[in-house]
């Protein structure tokens, strides 16, 4: 093998499975935000509810298209790249099948096998299907389960408004008194749910990201409503 091969990434995929719903929660966490920010920012401007309804409702569908667009353009990237690498791997095990074989062995080797049998299950699966093996062992690629981007941006788009139904109607429910703090209440709690849950699927500390989520969620609040409440007094 030449060392240009020996440079292709050999890390497994992690949490294949669970992209789309990592993907999901991170589209409801905007949506929470990125509406709440705009509702109570006009809500600090005005107490009519024509105009923050308008304007809730346009970062919506804003949003929500810009979540679909932007995960499929990143997935599409991503399938793009799975593919090409797929046809990478199968010019060179037409090209040199024994170099191939010398590298799989390898890494099984690498992986804790002794060389013999190392080379014994690179034999055996060679055989079988050669590139499965290699996409499976050198890239963390399964040919039969590569992403999918238009599952990745409905599932962001339908998280995205998910989320942002909750401070929708915190904002439209209560009465004019209670609007501001009936939607930071219920953003930072929603904020506290979906950290707690996004640090699970991640591996991280739930403190921490819930933490971080929170922290940030409430200063983008408080920003947007300082800003609304300065503008409703100087410009309206």
């Amino acid at each position: 093998m030449t060392e240009a091969t020996h440079t292709e990434p050999h890390d497994a995929s992690v949490g294949a499975k669970l992209n789309w719903l990592r993907a999901g929660v991170l589209g409801a966490n905007d949506g929470i935000v990125s509406v709440a920010a705009v509702a109570v920012g006009v809500a600090g401007a005005t107490t009519l509810i024509g105009p923050i309804l308008t304007a809730s409702l346009a970062a919506l569908v804003g949003g929500a298209i810009s979540m679909a667009l932007g995960e499929y353009v990143s997935v599409s990237s991503q399938r793009d790249t799975e593919r090409a690498l797929i046809a990478k791997e199968k010019r060179e095990l037409a090209t040199m099948p024994e170099e191939e074989l010398a590298e799989l062995t390898e890494l099984y080797r690498v992986r804790g096998l002794s060389p013999e049998t190392a080379e014994r299950v690179a034999v055996e699966l060679t055989a079988h299907d050669a590139l499965a093996a290699h996409l499976e062992v050198e890239l963390g690629i399964d040919q039969e389960d590569l992403t999918n981007p238009w599952h990745a941006a409905l599932s962001s788009a339908v998280a995205f408004v998910l989320g942002a139904l909750l401070p929708l109607l915190a904002i439209l429910l209560p009465p004019p008194e209670w609007r501001v703090p009936a939607t930071f209440i219920a953003v930072l709690i929603a904020l506290a749910i979906t950290g707690t849950v996004s640090a699970a699927l991640g591996g991280a500390k739930k403190l921490r990201a819930t933490t971080r989520l929170v922290v940030g969620g409430a200063l983008a609040l408080a920003v947007t409503w300082l800003l609304g409440v300065l503008l409703g007094t100087t410009v309206v």
